[in-house]
């Protein structure tokens, strides 16, 4: 499967952004087990963001909880990822990712943004 995400760049703390990741094969099918959003900030390892499963059950890094919101579009095969009162430490390289249950781990090649003043 290939990954592809979009919605990179500069906002300002408190700003809002909106990520989106479009997959090239169905996000819905049987063997999905989630799709998610990780990050890695310069100089540190990649964390978990967040995670939606096939059913819609969603899950949140506690450092993003109340601020960002996982959601899908099946029919689009698209993952997006909402984000609200941006924090500077929320500037990282964002990166999409699908699991399946037979053990396929797929990633994206990430999107950087910035949140600055």
């Amino acid at each position: 499967v290939q990954l592809q995400a979009f919605g990179g760049g500069l906002v300002q703390p408190g700003g809002s952004l909106r990520l989106s990741c479009v997959a090239s094969r169905s996000i819905f099918a049987d063997d999905i087990m989630f799709m998610a959003w990780y990050r890695q900030a310069q100089g540190k390892t990649r964390e978990l963001v967040a995670t939606i499963t096939r059913g819609g059950s969603r899950n949140y890094a506690n450092s993003v909880k109340g601020r960002f919101t996982i959601d899908k579009d099946n029919a689009k095969n698209t993952v997006y990822l909402q984000m609200n009162n941006l924090k500077p430490e929320d500037t990282a390289d964002y990166y999409c990712n699908q699991r399946t249950f037979g053990g396929e781990n797929s990633w994206g090649e990430g999107t950087q943004f910035t949140v600055s003043s």
